[in-house]
């Protein structure tokens, strides 16, 4: 099996993200640990944000036209995509940034999808884990409710688009005790914590199983 694992945190060592993944990883590779693990860091190495135009642009220029600009993105496209394509299964950890997903996220998707044809189903019945934190609640009555505008884009891209066997991590209020405005929610939050990384372990066992 060979599993892909997109990190996006910008948080390094204290991403919460990042820990629920690494949760889910080292279940999976406890139970098979000959497994091949692809792993691409777009928070710590970024794909140019300019590389997705420039493929888009290439894919309407004849190859023998394009410029070396043009060649390296048309390139870069087809081997995110050839990722996607060549994955046994995924763990995605993808946080939420500013009420969505962050620019290096929507950047890898973009090019994906240029490195394809648009609608290609890159992992149809593929497990995939998909792991969302966020600093804050947006929970039915919350002030925040409907600001996160990542869960539902992520759903439709990696499920719908992608088709994914999806199985969703979702871990709420990471800001707390770093944010002393939200001291008064350290209960919950360490309950949700508590619960995100049971669904974690729970994850990386059913990846080992498939």
């Amino acid at each position: 099996m060979t599993v892909l694992r997109i990190d996006a945190t910008i948080q390094g060592d204290r991403s919460a993200s990042a820990a629920l993944a690494d949760i889910v990883t080292a279940e999976l590779l406890a139970a098979r640990p000959g497994e091949t693990v692809v792993h691409r860091h777009l928070g710590e190495d970024p794909l140019p944000a300019d590389a997705w135009a420039t493929a888009v642009g290439a894919g309407w220029t004849p190859v023998e036209q394009r410029t070396p600009e043009q060649a390296a993105a048309a390139a870069l496209a087809v081997e995110v995509a050839d990722e996607l394509r060549a994955a046994d299964a995924a763990v995605l950890a993808l946080p939420l940034y500013n009420w969505g997903v962050s620019q290096h996220v929507k950047t890898w998707i973009d090019l994906a999808i240029a490195g394809g044809t648009v609608g290609d189903p890159y992992l149809a019945g593929k497990p995939v884990v998909l792991v969302v934190t966020r600093g804050g609640s947006y929970a039915a009555g919350t002030p925040k409710e409907g600001w996160d505008h990542a869960i539902g884009y992520l759903r439709r891209i990696i499920g719908d688009v992608w088709q994914a066997d999806l199985t969703v991590i979702e871990r709420e209020l990471t800001l707390v005790g770093v944010n002393p405005a939200m001291d008064a929610l350290a209960e919950p939050a360490e309950l949700m914590k508590k619960e995100a990384e049971a669904a974690a372990v729970a994850a990386g066992r059913a990846l080992a199983a498939r």
